[in-house]
């Protein structure tokens, strides 16, 4: 499983979906749009979406923490 997180420094809900990643033993690659305006713009033509995180499992976009933690509670995160 490949995972990319678009994230901010200060960001609650990033914050959030890295700890549930951790606590789950995934890795994933994480992408700071707070000071790389190239990389927000990446993320938002990815995604359709300006706010953060944004979160793609191999490739696909599947939103933010509220739906990766519905992905663990349906058991999507093995």
């Amino acid at each position: 499983m490949i995972i990319e997180m678009y994230t901010t420094q200060n960001c609650s809900f990033c914050t959030s979906a890295k700890a549930l990643l951790k606590q789950k033993k995934l890795s994933y690659q994480e992408i700071d749009v707070s000071t790389d305006a190239r990389k927000a713009s990446e993320m938002i033509d990815r995604s359709g979406q300006r706010t953060v995180p944004q979160i793609f499992i191999n490739g696909k976009p599947i939103g933010g923490f509220t739906e990766l933690a519905k992905i663990h509670r349906a058991g999507g995160l093995v």
